[in-house]
C-alpha cells in the first residue's frame, strides 16, 4: 500500500478498526488501478479516491454493527465508482454518465479483480433508485445510501 493511501486512511478510519479494515481492502489498495482515482475529481475538491475511502469505510462501519457483510461492503463500496475518467470533462455518455458509469465501474473492477455476487451488485446499484432496479443485498443498499 503506498504511503499516500496510508495516510489518508491514518485520517479517516479509527485506529482500532484500521487492522480489520485493511484486511477487507489490502488487496485493493495495493493494485495501481486504485491510485489513478486519485487524478480525478469526483465531488467539489474531493477526488474519487478520497470519495471512495470515504463510502467503503462508512459502510464497513455501519454494516460491521448491522452483522452483515461488513468486507463486501467496504470492497463495493470502494470500487463503486472504478469508471477511470473525469466525469466533469469526458462525456462518455453524452450526458447519461449518472445512469451508466456504475456497468463501466463493474467492467474495470471484474478486471482486475475477483469479485462476490454483493460486490457486483454494490458497484452496479449503488446509484439507485437513480438506476430503477433497487439493490439485491442490504450492503448495497447501505452503500447507496
Amino acid at each position: 500500500m503506498n504511503e499516500l493511501i496510508k495516510l489518508k486512511l491514518n485520517m479517516l478510519v479509527k485506529s482500532s478498526y484500521l487492522k480489520e479494515y485493511t484486511d477487507c481492502v489490502r488487496d485493493l489498495l495495493d493494485n495501481q488501478v486504485m491510485h489513478r482515482l486519485d487524478g480525478f475529481v469526483q465531488h467539489g475538491s474531493v477526488t474519487s479516491l478520497d470519495h471512495s475511502l470515504s463510502v467503503s469505510y462508512y459502510s464497513f462501519l455501519v454494516c460491521k454493527y448491522l452483522h452483515l457483510d461488513y468486507c463486501s461492503a467496504a470492497r463495493g463500496g470502494l470500487l463503486h465508482d472504478l469508471f477511470l475518467y473525469d466525469w466533469h470533462k469526458t462525456k462518455v455518455f453524452a450526458g447519461m454518465h449518472t445512469f451508466n458509469h456504475p456497468h463501466t465501474a463493474l467492467e474495470n473492477a471484474s478486471r482486475h479483480f475477483k469479485l462476490n455476487k454483493v460486490e457486483k451488485d454494490i458497484i452496479v446499484k449503488h446509484m439507485w433508485p437513480v438506476t430503477i432496479i433497487p439493490p439485491k443485498y442490504r450492503e448495497s443498499f447501505i452503500v447507496s445510501l
